[in-house]
C-alpha cells in the first residue's frame, strides 16, 4: 500500500492499490489515509518549486496566470499559492518537511503564513505540525508568534485588521448570493456573538416540529440583523475577555478570548473603556450557575462560564458563539441544569450525541470533558464503529 516516490519529472505516479475500502478493517482504512496525506504533502513540495520557478523565470504575474490555467484555480487562490510559495522559499525547514511528506500541507501553509506576519521558531512550529491536528495546531502556531512578539501581540493584531476583506457576489454556479468576510479576532468574536445570538432567539421563536437546519437559521440571522435591525439599537454583544490578576504588582496579565487567542494588554484597556467589568468566581455553586430543575436552557451566565471552561466545541474545538450548552445527564431524565452537568456543542457535535451514541467523557488527568464515539460492538467483525443507539443491532450467532 506504500505510495510510490514522487519523481522530479514530467510525470508524477502513485501508486493506489486496487481494493474497495468497504472491504478494509478500520485499522487498514486509518494507514491508507496516511499515506494519502503523504502523498498530498510531496506532491504539495512539488507544485511550490514549481511555482517558484516560473515566478523567478518568468515573474509574478506569469507564475499567478500559470497557476489559474494550469491548477485550474480562481484569480485570487492563484495568488494565494504563488504568495505562499514564495513564503516557504525562506523556511528550508518546513519545505523539507512537507515535500518528504512529514507535515500536511495546509500546516506548513500556515508555518508559512505566520513567518509572513512576523518573527517565529521553525524548528518548534515544524516539529509540532508533525503530529498535532490542524486545530491544534493553528493555537500553537498563535501561541508561538505571542512569545515572539515584541509588542504583546499588537502588530499581529494590527496586520489582522490591515487584512480585513469582504466580499459580496452571485455565485456563477447556482445563482446563490455568497457573502463572506475575514476579520481580526476581536472584531470576528463580536460578530459571531450578535449572530448566534440572533439565531438562538429564531430557534426559540421557531416551531418545534417544524425546525429549520443550523445553516438555514444562520443565514436568516445574518439577514434580520443586516436588513431588519430593531430601530435604535445596537446588537448585543456580550464579549468575554478573561484576564489574570496578578497579585504582587496588582495588574490584569494574560489577556486572552474565551477561546484562547490572546489579545494586547493595550487592547484590553481600550475594550474595558466600553465595558461592563464583571469579576467572575466560577468555582462557588451560586444560585446563577447551579439551578437545578428550575429552568431547562442555559443562562447567559452558564454560557460564560462555560466558554471560559470549555473553550468551544468539546468535540472539535468550534467557537462557543456557534455552541449549545448540552445536559450530560439529559433534561429529561431528571438531568439538573447546573454547570457541572453541562458541556458546550456544535449542532454536529450535538447531533453525534443523541442520534448516533457518541459519549461525554471527562478525562481524569486534565479534567476537560471530552466527546468520544460509541464502542465498536463487534470488534472482530470489521462493523462500523457508527452504530446509532435508535437502529436494532445485527444479532451474530
Amino acid at each position: 500500500m506504500a505510495n510510490e516516490a514522487v519523481t522530479r519529472d514530467f510525470k508524477v505516479a502513485v501508486q493506489i492499490p486496487e481494493i474497495d475500502p468497504a472491504g478494509m478493517s478500520e485499522a487498514q482504512r486509518r494507514a491508507a489515509m496516511a499515506s494519502v496525506r503523504r502523498a498530498e504533502s510531496r506532491l504539495a513540495g512539488w507544485k511550490v518549486r514549481l511555482i517558484n520557478a516560473e515566478r523567478d523565470q518568468l515573474g509574478q504575474g506569469a507564475a499567478e496566470m500559470a497557476a489559474r490555467d494550469e491548477l485550474q484555480v480562481s484569480k485570487r487562490e492563484a495568488k494565494r499559492e504563488v504568495e505562499t510559495a514564495a513564503s516557504l522559499t525562506g523556511l528550508a525547514e518546513t519545505w523539507k518537511a512537507l515535500e518528504s511528506g512529514e507535515i500536511p500541507q495546509r500546516h506548513a501553509w500556515l508555518i508559512a503564513r505566520a513567518s509572513s506576519e512576523g518573527p517565529i521558531d521553525e524548528a518548534v512550529l515544524a516539529e509540532a505540525a508533525r503530529h498535532e491536528p490542524y486545530d491544534q495546531f493553528a493555537r500553537t502556531v498563535r501561541k508561538e508568534q505571542r512569545e515572539h512578539s515584541k509588542d504583546d501581540g499588537q502588530s499581529i493584531l494590527d496586520k489582522q485588521r490591515k487584512n480585513r476583506n469582504g466580499r459580496f457576489f452571485e455565485s456563477r454556479e447556482d445563482g446563490m448570493f455568497v457573502l463572506s468576510g475575514e476579520f481580526d479576532p476581536i472584531t470576528g468574536n463580536r460578530l459571531a456573538l450578535a449572530i448566534s445570538d440572533k439565531e438562538r432567539e429564531l430557534w426559540r421563536e421557531e416551531d418545534p416540529k417544524n425546525r429549520r437546519t443550523p445553516q438555514q437559521r444562520m443565514a436568516d440571522a445574518l439577514a434580520e440583523l443586516i436588513l431588519e435591525p430593531k430601530s435604535g439599537q445596537r446588537p448585543r454583544t456580550a464579549l468575554l475577555v478573561i484576564a489574570d490578576y496578578d497579585m504582587v504588582h496588582r495588574e490584569l496579565v494574560n489577556a486572552r478570548l474565551c477561546d484562547g487567542t490572546p489579545i494586547p494588554m493595550g487592547e484590553l484597556r481600550r475594550l474595558a473603556c466600553d465595558a461592563d467589568i464583571l469579576p467572575g468566581v466560577f468555582r462557588a455553586k451560586t444560585q446563577k450557575l447551579w439551578l437545578g430543575r428550575k429552568r431547562r436552557i442555559a443562562t447567559e451566565a452558564q454560557r460564560a462560564a462555560l466558554a471560559l471552561r470549555d473553550k468551544g466545541c468539546i468535540g472539535c474545538d468550534a467557537n462557543p458563539a456557534w455552541c449549545q450548552a448540552h445536559h450530560i445527564q439529559p433534561w429529561s431524565w431528571g438531568g439538573l441544569t447546573n454547570l457541572d452537568n453541562l458541556v458546550l456543542v456544535c449542532a454536529r457535535c450535538h447531533h453525534n450525541i443523541h442520534d448516533d451514541g457518541w459519549q461525554v467523557i471527562k478525562c481524569p488527568d486534565s479534567g476537560r470533558f471530552e466527546l468520544h464515539q460509541p464502542p465498536d460492538p463487534f470488534p472482530d467483525a470489521g462493523v462500523d464503529t457508527h452504530r446509532p443507539p435508535q437502529r436494532n443491532p445485527v444479532l451474530l450467532s
